[in-house]
């Protein structure tokens, strides 16, 4: 009898990692700890999306000193409260999920280590637990303290940590300034059992303060208490695995490492899964010889004990500022008619890398290619680096004369002329000191800005097909000497070797920024050809692509140019970071961004593509561009999406959809 109800417990639970959002609710930042992104509820669909009404609209402009205009969280929704951090404060809010009306509201002030953070803002969201009497929500501040409150007041839990509060900047097995500005994290924790589990941000961009800086750990601690249970060393120590892929003591002194994406959890398996990025220096690492264990790896760990059970390297000695930017998705599959528990990892660089996720053993085979080696004074190059041999690439990669635009031969010309002046060639393609009579820099999509970022993948567990968001955003990959005088001594940083033909920030398409910025331009239009934005059904079985379209409607700037006058523009869809979600029969996703209307009015659209053939079925007009992944629930019999929305001049809120009654 003990055997049946063991069996009927672990059979239950065995999907509990990417089955979705259950019983109308969403509790975790992905749907699920899989982060599959996906809910079966079907009340909206086809037939009805276009009749989508708002429901609620919450506005976040008081949560902070002044109104956040860039709201990336997905909120969660359980017993009829939806939870969300919010505000440039990083408040937490719990809101009535069917009227939008504040229930409570919770912020720190965190003073001068707030202020210095390199994480800002509301950051991605939070986490839920409750062991059936008690109910809790996690979150970490910017300052980089992770908070447990009462889900029902909002109250601290005195009992965790010190007064309801873990120091992140303590216990971390490295010795960490209170005032730092290099570490801390937007992503919302990850919640197992009774383990919650933290990464690590550090600063963003391509000019670190020095070669040395705060190495981004990973640890666990017990969700009542707040006690540490264990540390993984994403650098390694000298006596632990990895340790030799650190030339010259490198190990010692460089940093980052982080994870500062979400983490995937497979309870049944006892399983972390950890997305990595890389080292200190996005752009030169001659400071760090060898390939750096565990930078840009997917790192599988014990949950229970945080001992690493398996990890693979996608890229070695990262100097592309690829990282590991979102979560790794655990999924169900079926190859050659064996059921595979394996896990996909959606990238920057426009390939997604698929596992069994009990081994780490690739489902097709990678294979070590050799790269070209460059020749920055000072750097060490990887001669090989691993290219999957399925699923194919979901964008472009690297850049070539054949990803030109080529709108009109006019344009064309132009854009060849304008590219001869930078170096060309496949992924991978090495960094150049950038010089005015060239190459100015190395143009190269799918790099740091391009591909998938951190809003990551979903994935349909009924038909194991894979939705990814990607963006065709041109990265400028130019280094500059750095300052002698500068702690560290960096050799070489990331320089400023834009196209002096460029618009200025903020216009449409090309890379740079977490949103798109201008990149290199032919006369104010993208060098590269479209689409700017694309969403890509792959399926897992097979390692096929099954559909892919443009999302986004083509901006004004493209839609509106003088030299496109009378040439038909197909859609183009629109630079930025957006996230998917999948139900029983659509693929929903924001664009980022705005554009004018038919009908004059300024904003973006909430689309609808049936999953199965990506073409459109609907669409619902939002006033402002889609910033986080939207989600979903039912509530009193009525569906309900809701996305975060914000822009230039227009503070972020939360919107909410459902149907009229």
């Amino acid at each position: 009898m003990k055997r049946t109800i063991f069996c009927l417990l672990l059979c239950a639970s065995s999907l509990a990692a990417q089955t979705g959002a259950k019983n109308g609710e969403w509790k975790t930042y992905g749907g699920d700890l899989g982060n599959t992104h996906y809910s079966p509820l079907d009340q909206i669909n086809a037939s009805n999306f276009n009749s989508l009404q708002i429901a609620w609209r919450f506005k976040t402009d008081n949560l902070g000193a002044q109104p956040e205009f860039n709201l990336e969280s997905t909120p969660l929704m359980v017993n009829g409260v939806l939870y969300s951090t919010a505000g440039t404060r990083r408040a937490v809010v719990a809101i009535d999920a069917g009227t939008g009306e504040l229930i409570w509201t919770h912020g720190e002030r965190e003073g001068g280590r707030g202020t210095v953070a390199p994480r800002q803002l509301s950051g991605r969201g939070l986490a839920y637990w409750s062991d059936g009497r008690e109910e809790r929500i996690l979150y970490v501040t910017p300052g980089y303290r992770l908070i447990a409150l009462d889900a029902k007041t909002g109250a601290p839990v005195r009992s965790f940590g010190t007064d309801g509060a873990v120091d992140l900047k303590k216990d971390d097995d490295q010795e960490i300034d209170p005032l730092s500005r290099e570490i801390g994290l937007h992503a919302a924790p990850a919640v197992a059992g009774d383990i919650v589990i933290v990464g690590a941000a550090h600063r963003p961009g391509g000019v670190p303060s020095a070669k040395t800086n705060v190495k981004g750990y990973v640890r666990a601690f017990d969700v009542r208490t707040g006690r540490r249970l264990w540390i993984f060393h994403t650098i390694p120590l000298p006596n632990e695995y990895g340790a030799e892929t650190w030339e010259n003591n490198s190990a010692s002194y460089t940093g980052n490492t982080g994870v500062w994406g979400q983490i995937s959890v497979d309870e049944e398996l006892g399983m972390v899964f950890l997305p990595v990025e890389l080292p200190t220096g996005d752009y030169y690492g001659g400071h760090r010889p060898g390939n750096g264990l565990f930078g840009e790896s997917v790192v599988a760990l014990d949950l229970k004990t945080g001992a690493r059970k398996w990890h693979y390297q996608l890229v070695h000695h990262g100097i592309w500022d690829m990282d590991i930017p979102d979560a790794p998705m655990l999924v169900d599959i079926t190859v050659n008619g064996q059921t595979v528990k394996a896990v996909a990892q959606p990238t920057k660089q426009a390939w997604l890398y698929v596992f069994n996720r009990q081994t780490g053993q690739p489902i097709w085979p990678f294979e070590e290619r050799p790269v070209e080696k460059g020749n920055v004074p000072g750097e060490w190059y990887s001669p090989t680096q691993p290219f999957p041999t399925k699923p194919p690439a979901y964008d472009r990669h690297g850049f070539t004369t054949d990803d030109i635009i080529d709108f009109t031969p006019e344009l064309r010309a132009e854009g060849l002329k304008i590219a001869s002046r930078y170096k060309l060639g496949p992924v991978f393609t090495p960094p150049v000191v950038s010089k005015w009579e060239g190459p100015l820099a190395t143009l190269a999509l799918a790099t740091n800005q391009g591909g998938t970022n951190w809003a990551g993948g979903s994935y349909d567990p009924e038909t194991h097909i894979a939705y990814i968001p990607s963006q065709r955003s041109l990265g400028q990959l130019g280094l500059v000497p750095g300052d002698p005088n500068r702690s560290g001594d960096f050799a070489y940083i990331q320089g400023q070797a834009r196209n002096p033909n460029a618009p200025p920030a903020g216009a449409a398409g090309g890379g740079g920024g977490e949103g798109g910025g201008p990149g290199v331009t032919v006369q104010g239009l993208p060098l590269q050809k479209p689409p700017y934005a694309s969403i890509t059904a792959i399926d897992l079985n097979k390692g096929d692509i099954v559909w892919q379209i443009a999302h986004g409607e083509t901006p004004d700037n493209i839609r509106n140019h003088p030299a496109l006058k009378g040439v038909n523009v197909p859609r183009t869809g629109r630079a930025g970071i957006f996230g998917v979600l999948v139900t029983k029969s659509l693929v929903i996703a924001g664009e980022r961004g705005t554009f004018t209307t038919p009908s004059g009015k300024v904003g973006a659209m909430l689309w609808a593509y049936d999953k199965a053939t990506g073409k459109d079925v609907g669409e619902v007009y939002m006033p402002a561009g889609e910033t986080g992944t939207a989600m979903t629930y039912m509530l009193n019999g009525k569906q309900y999406i809701v996305v975060a929305i914000g822009g230039p001049g227009f503070p972020a809120e939360f919107i909410a959809y459902k149907l009229p009654n």
